[in-house]
């Protein structure tokens, strides 16, 4: 049976695949899947949650290469419309035939941290997956997590039988007051977990960064691109099972495999480089937004959220008026409504995992640049 030590250290997240329009595009990422397998790495990522992302699975990599030669991985979203324990075990099953895969290497439960965390007490999943464990379907079983290093002191101290823990590390929010990733992470080595690691380019922003940071990149090693930088401290870090990149097109794919192929971890003079990319970043008024889309997907009154974070950041940090007012009138005219709209629920703020105001972002950042 394969093991968690036999984990290569990158591994594919198959939350943000390439796309035709708005259909995953599957022959891409076929291509995409032999690359990262020709290379000699073996993890996936997936989800309940990731439209079409487990259907594609299936059709780019479990329809196509032997069961036993790869790690597959899905979650558990028991806070997305469940009302009873039946809904968030229906989740389960529907997983196992989107998927075709027969069993899931590591079954997550996802997106633990206030207020999410009841739903997998209330529904007593923590039970569900060691039974699962037990008849075969689940081989090894954690959660992801996007909550204070308090919440995760309690949850391992509570379920000290987890095998593993998901959580967000990289270098801008290392040592963020708000994300907290460095206290995180240092909660699961207290307790002798190890550590999936995603959003390693946070939503992508890493890759294509601010050009301050960009420039102290360039300068130190400009044949080495921004996504290798924050790829390699992610992957760094001991005791950390794989980094998780979200692949979007081929280009990505073969940058992150030149990275991490022949990976060489941070030296301690590249570490200085990091120091001083921080330093420029945290002068950037920017919104820190990763475009999960999981504050649209709860938002009840359909306010593009994601979309208009994204239209300031291209207008504040790059000065881009015309891409800025472009993205911004595109999702009112796909029927969106203006971020005026908001009526403050703060359903979206329960739901993000960078824990934005975004109640207050709207109303104080969006709403007078654009209406």
């Amino acid at each position: 049976m394969k093991d968690l030590k036999d984990i290569r250290k990158l591994g594919f997240g198959l939350m943000r695949l390439p796309r035709n329009g708005e259909v995953i595009d599957v022959e891409e990422t076929k291509v995409m899947v032999d690359k990262f397998i020709e290379a000699g790495f073996n993890y996936f990522d997936t989800a309940f949650v990731y439209p079409g992302s487990e259907d594609v699975a299936r059709q780019a990599l479990v329809e196509r290469y032997d069961r036993e030669s790869y790690f597959l991985a899905t979650k558990n979203a028991a806070w997305d419309n469940c009302q009873s324990r039946e809904d968030a075990i229906k989740q389960f099953l529907t997983s196992l035939e989107r998927t075709g895969a027969g069993y899931f290497d590591l079954y997550l439960l996802h997106n633990l941290g206030s207020p999410r965390t009841e739903f997998f007490d209330k529904f007593d999943m923590w039970n569900f997956v060691k039974e699962k464990k037990e008849e075969g379907l689940i081989r090894h079983y954690g959660f992801s997590f996007h909550g204070t290093p308090e919440e995760l002191e309690v949850l391992l101290t509570e379920h000290p039988d987890v095998e593993f823990v998901q959580l967000q590390i990289n270098y801008a929010d290392w040592d963020s007051p708000v994300i907290r990733s460095r206290e995180c992470y240092e909660t699961c080595q207290r307790h002798g977990k190890p550590v999936v690691i995603m959003e390693p380019v946070k939503g992508g922003s890493l890759a294509n960064p601010i050009p301050s940071v960009r420039k102290v990149f360039d300068e130190a090693d400009p044949s080495v691109s921004p996504s290798s930088w924050a790829i390699r401290f992610a992957a760094s870090l001991d005791n950390v099972l794989t980094v998780l990149s979200g692949m979007s097109n081929i280009s990505q794919m073969e940058d992150n495999l030149k990275t991490m192929t022949d990976f060489k971890a941070l030296s301690d003079d590249d570490r200085k480089v990091i120091v001083r990319a921080v330093e420029e970043l945290q002068k950037a008024d920017s919104i820190p937004c990763t475009n999960c889309k999981y504050c649209v997907h709860v938002c009840p009154n359909d306010i593009a959220i994601n979309e208009y974070f994204r239209a300031y950041n291209e207008l504040n940090v790059y000065n881009n008026k015309a891409r800025s007012d472009q993205l911004y009138n595109r999702a009112i005219s796909a029927g969106k409504n203006p971020a005026s709209m908001c009526i403050q629920c703060a359903t979206c703020e329960g739901a993000c995992p960078q824990h934005l105001p975004i109640v207050e972002l709207l109303a104080n950042k969006i709403v007078p640049t654009y209406e």
